[in-house]
């Protein structure tokens, strides 16, 4: 094993030639942006692993990793209250519930949501972080909504997509289990403000287990920080999946049901600095109508997709730009061992890439967002 010293020494030398890699001005004319970004991610996988490897155990209780100190404190305090229409719970709504529960929460709180038609327009600020929703797995709760980007809101303005959602957190260390979130607004083609979010996730450190989402534009608001979906259903027409966020789709099933051509993701990274991108590991991609697999809503769009079946509606080409083609050079848009007549390769567009082994690591594993310091076990 490595001694702390010689952990240091590496970390210090990949520092040494990332910084080296972005200051050269010849390796800057013989890189495009997308072997750049490839070359960044994998040093940035390496440097964390090691600092991971060195750090273990360091925290009691935390099974070997080092767990965010205020989530570890949180976790140790858990509550529980549950909310139930007929009245047998502690609330009959979740909004209740919620109200109920002091600002700059430092504990735990799970909600557990009884089964049910929840018609409520659902809002975690961000002063109440740390709050679980919990739902039945035989019969999860629905939580539900009709708001689009073109109602006109209590202040007479439309809402815009924003505050469209169904449910919005905007609150750090949220988790989902359980649950289902709804928007039932349907999508019209050639509509205008028919965006209709199920929920918007605007908080960091967020994770959802055995969640769906249903709706049709716009449908799940990725909108930014570090986030995590395991074994989710997620259902829309256009842009379904879209947002700024840095977050990892796992054992998700993305079902279209696009009338026409349309979009599963509209991820947007506007300059290429941000860390953020979509990686979706495991997946299926099927439904209806003819799909991208993303389009860049930003000038350097990050999707990766690996080990993820995809049927027949997936277009040949795989990508869009948009129609704006110096995003051709800046996008990164990358797919490993994937499987299904959808992933046939022969007509996608020359810039997206097919990853070695190597290339694809940084993105198949949960050290992608960091999960190491903050995912628990649900």
């Amino acid at each position: 094993m490595a001694s702390k010293s010689s952990l240091q020494l590496i970390i210090f030398l990949l520092s040494l030639s990332s910084f080296t890699l972005k200051s050269s001005p010849l390796n800057l004319d013989r890189e495009t942006d997308f072997d750049k970004w490839i070359s960044w991610n994998v040093r940035d996988h390496q440097k964390k692993a090691l600092l991971q490897a060195e750090s273990a155990g360091q925290v009691p209780g935390a099974g070997g990793r080092v767990l965010d100190e205020k989530l570890w404190k949180a976790e140790m305090n858990k509550v529980r209250i549950s909310v139930c229409q007929n009245g047998t719970g502690d609330f009959k709504t979740i909004t209740e519930a919620l109200n109920s529960i002091p600002p700059y929460n430092s504990r735990r709180v799970i909600l557990e949501i009884k089964p049910g038609v929840y018609r409520e327009k659902i809002s975690i600020p961000r002063t109440l972080p740390f709050i679980t929703f919990l739902g039945k797995f035989s019969d999860p709760p629905t939580l539900t909504g009709n708001d689009t980007a073109s109602v006109t809101g209590a202040d007479g303005k439309p809402l815009k997509t924003f505050q469209s959602a169904t449910a919005a957190v905007d609150a750090n260390y949220f988790v989902a289990i359980n649950i289902k979130f709804e928007n039932t607004a349907p999508h019209e083609i050639g509509s205008v403000g028919g965006q209709a979010v199920a929920l918007r996730i605007s908080g960091t450190k967020a994770a959802f287990y055995n969640c769906s989402f249903y709706g049709a534009q716009d449908t799940l608001y990725d909108h930014k920080g570090l986030h995590y979906f395991n074994n989710c259903f997620i259902q829309g027409s256009v842009d379904f999946i879209f947002g700024y966020g840095r977050s990892l789709y796992e054992n998700c099933y993305l079902n279209s049901v696009a009338k026409k051509k349309a979009s599963l993701t509209a991820q947007k990274r506007s300059n290429p600095s941000q860390e953020s991108g979509f990686s979706f590991k495991n997946s299926v991609v099927t439904g209806s109508g003819l799909v991208y697999l993303g389009r860049a809503w930003g000038d350097y769009s990050r999707v990766v997709f690996s080990f993820t079946f995809m049927d027949k509606i997936v277009l040949p080409q795989g990508w869009s730009d948009w129609g704006d083609q110096k995003r051709d050079t800046r996008v990164f848009y990358g797919e490993y061992k994937c499987t299904g007549p959808g992933a046939n390769l022969t007509g996608r567009v020359p810039w997206a890439r097919i990853l070695t082994d190597e290339e694809a690591k940084p993105f198949i594993g949960t050290y992608y967002i960091d999960g190491d310091t903050w995912l628990i076990s649900p």
